[in-house]
């Protein structure tokens, strides 16, 4: 086998369920998230990649999808398509929470969505998502914020729940600030 051939297997085989799945995320098509993986291994081939760590790979591939998936969306702003999910057959009713959960995630906008999705199933860290996007990390904190937000008000979360996460249960004082 040839050097590039085993670089897109090994590439494929550790990193293409995430380029899937943030491809489905992004384009909210299984049609489209297909296409956006072929292309982004395609694009893999052309590149010069046999020296690259498998972060830097990671990160390659990723920000490639997101890059792909941008020039899909502008492709159809001048050419509009039926969304798959309007089609009345393949609605599917969501099975348990996590289903409800990421069906909340589906109707957050996609300025949100994304780093939802980079930060909870991809793991990522503020400041790689903000590599990832090029934007400042504190506009991904900013943006999960909103996001988790919204999703609360989506799913019609606890009122009281933050006081249940808070690190300050009455165990420990809590901090004064300087006068």
């Amino acid at each position: 086998m040839e050097d590039t051939e085993i670089l897109l297997r090994n590439a494929m085989e550790h990193h293409g369920a995430a380029v899937y799945r943030l491809a489905l995320c992004r384009m909210q098509s299984v049609q489209d998230a297909e296409d956006v993986y072929q292309d982004v291994f395609l694009r893999l081939l052309d590149q010069d990649s046999t020296h690259w760590d498998g972060d830097h790979l990671r990160a390659w591939l990723l920000r490639c999808t997101v890059n792909r998936c941008h020039d899909l969306h502008r492709f159809r702003l001048r050419r509009p398509v039926l969304a798959l999910a309007d089609l009345p057959e393949t609605a599917a009713e969501p099975d348990s929470g996590t289903a409800e959960l990421w069906d909340a995630v589906a109707r957050l906008p996609e300025k949100l969505r994304i780093p939802i999705h980079l930060y909870y199933a991809e793991g990522y860290s503020t400041e790689e998502i903000a590599g990832l996007l090029d934007i400042p990390a504190a506009t991904v904190r900013t943006r999960l914020r909103r996001a988790r937000n919204k999703l609360h008000d989506l799913l019609g979360g606890d009122d009281h729940e933050e006081e249940r996460l808070s690190e300050y249960d009455g165990a420990y004082p809590a901090p004064r600030r300087a006068e």
